[in-house]
C-alpha cells in the first residue's frame, strides 16, 4: 500500500481536528476578548469574531490541503512518522503566529475601524 496516501489521511485528519478545536477555543473566548475592545457594540463584536472564525479555518485548512503536493514519496513507517510530526508541527507553529497577528491587529487598530 502506498505510505503517501495513508500520511496523507492521518495527516489531514490530525490537523483538520487541531484546527477546528483550536478555532472553537479562539472563538468562545474571542467573544469576550472582542467585546472587551468594542464596548456597546455586541452585534459587530459578533460579527467580527465570526468574520475571524471563516477566515481562520479557510486560511489553515487550504493550508494544510496545499502542503500535500510538497511531500516526497514516503519509502518506510519511520518517515512517515517524521514527515507527519514536522508538517503537524508546521500548522501548529502558523496558527499560533495568526493567533498573536489577530490580537495584535486588534488591539491596536479596533477603535480607529468602529470611529
Amino acid at each position: 500500500m502506498n505510505l503517501n496516501i495513508i500520511g496523507y489521511s492521518i495527516y489531514l485528519l490530525i490537523t483538520t481536528f487541531i484546527i477546528i478545536k483550536v478555532g472553537k477555543i479562539c472563538y468562545q473566548n474571542g467573544n469576550i476578548y472582542v467585546a472587551e475592545l468594542i464596548p456597546e457594540h455586541e452585534d459587530l463584536c459578533q460579527k467580527t469574531n465570526q468574520i475571524l472564525l471563516v477566515g481562520y479555518y479557510l486560511l489553515n485548512i487550504g493550508y494544510c490541503a496545499m502542503t500535500l503536493i510538497s511531500w516526497d514519496k514516503i519509502l518506510s513507517i519511520n518517515q512517515l512518522i517524521e514527515v507527519i510530526a514536522v508538517k503537524s508541527a508546521i500548522i501548529i507553529c502558523t496558527i499560533s503566529v495568526l493567533h498573536y497577528f489577530n490580537i495584535f491587529i486588534l488591539t491596536k487598530y479596533i477603535q480607529k475601524l468602529i470611529q
